[in-house]
């Protein structure tokens, strides 16, 4: 299988300047180059799109605003309605940062369209929380669904796959009412985390009523965890929605060290998951998305970029380049998952699996 890769020095250098992953961008690029695994892939250029393209999910207000930013603007209260502070404040080159990143997942989906790849990888997307209206969640742009309605250029179903630490809530939100597109999301839930929606309830509405699918699940998911709730419902997702063409957002910050301290899946296990998508043989694009350790963001996009490959890293050390003492003291690239507990017993699981199996009967 040849797998697409899209990169360029200037979508690496761009997205390193986003405030919340300065130069995470680079570690991964720095890494999966490290391993060869580049060599192993054909090298896909990415596009840059314009305001006009970006309007075709984001408010023509919202896109004014990121294009007419200067690190001279005084105007903070427009700033504050278009949520350019706090999580995510205005940097520079902020548009041309939002047009490369929808640009790459646009190219992703189109080389994917048009059949040259069976699965392409940008882990420069994923910017799953972007609002039509607003940046939010470190997400200036919603490049998940630019590239879903981009694919829906060629494909009459897609599938939408998250398997980040926070709800999908953007991508949800965009496809909540049509029937054209399903979205799977595994994600932490509780009261007071971020972005607050995903419970099990939340399953569409009219038309899209049943194609809206949330596994919440509790502090300390492992990998286990992870490997039961896809193993028991996505199949049953893929056999009743019957999809064209898959997008798998593979946010990091569910791995076992992430400031976050939430989940402890380590890069093997999200690896598997991952392999499991694009066992369904449908054209796949793989976007990047949360993970605030970068080390271990970079070892576990590698991973799955070399489990891809058939490539074992598992027991490899990390090879000497730019950011290798970042690495230690260890330096290696397997992850031993952490001792949080695991509050997900066999009987919540139980509770969520036959709750969201149950819906099934509403795909049609």
């Amino acid at each position: 299988m040849v797998i697409g890769y899209v990169i360029s020095e200037e979508l690496i250098n761009l997205t390193s300047l986003i405030p919340k992953i300065t130069n995470r961008s680079d570690m991964v690029a720095d890494l999966i180059e490290s391993f060869l695994l580049t060599d192993k892939m054909e090298i896909i250029e990415p596009n840059y799109i314009s305001g006009l393209q970006l309007a075709e999910f984001h408010s023509k207000d919202y896109i004014s605003t990121l294009e007419n930013y200067s690190e001279d603007s005084e105007d903070e209260e427009r700033l504050r309605k278009f949520g350019l502070e706090f999580d995510c404040p205005p940097f520079p080159k902020m548009f041309r940062t939002v047009c490369a990143i929808g640009g790459a997942s646009i190219t992703a989906a189109d080389e994917l369209g048009q059949g040259y790849y069976q699965v392409v990888i940008n882990w420069f997307g994923g910017w799953h929380h972007g609002q039509p209206d607003k940046a939010e969640g470190f997400c200036y742009v919603n490049d998940c669904v630019l590239a879903i309605r981009q694919l829906r250029n060629y494909f009459a179903r897609v599938l939408y796959i998250d398997l980040d630490l926070h709800h999908g809530n953007g991508v949800e939100t965009a496809f909540y009412q049509t029937s054209a597109v399903l979205t799977y999301s595994v994600h932490k839930y509780e009261s007071g985390f971020y972005p607050g929606g995903g419970g099990l309830e939340s399953i569409g509405e009219g038309k899209g009523r049943g194609y809206s699918v949330n596994i919440p699940l509790r502090n300390g998911a492992d990998d286990a965890t992870l490997k039961r709730v896809i193993d028991e419902t996505l199949d049953g997702v893929v056999e009743r929605f019957k999809p064209e063409a898959i997008v798998c957002q593979c946010g990091a910050d569910g791995v076992s060290g992430d400031p976050h301290q939430a989940f402890s899946y380590t890069p093997s296990g999200l690896s598997r998951a991952v392999s499991k998508v694009v066992s369904y043989n449908r054209p796949t694009l793989l976007l990047g998305g949360g993970g605030y350790n970068h080390p271990n963001v970079a070892r576990t996009w590698t991973t799955i970029t070399a489990d891809l490959l058939q490539t074992d890293l598992s027991n490899e050390e990390i090879p000497d380049q730019k950011y290798f003492t970042e690495y230690g003291p260890g330096f290696e690239m397997k992850i031993t998952a952490s001792n949080i507990k695991n509050e997900n017993d066999s009987s919540y699981l139980d509770f969520v699996i036959n709750s969201v199996n149950s819906n099934f009967d509403l795909i049609k």
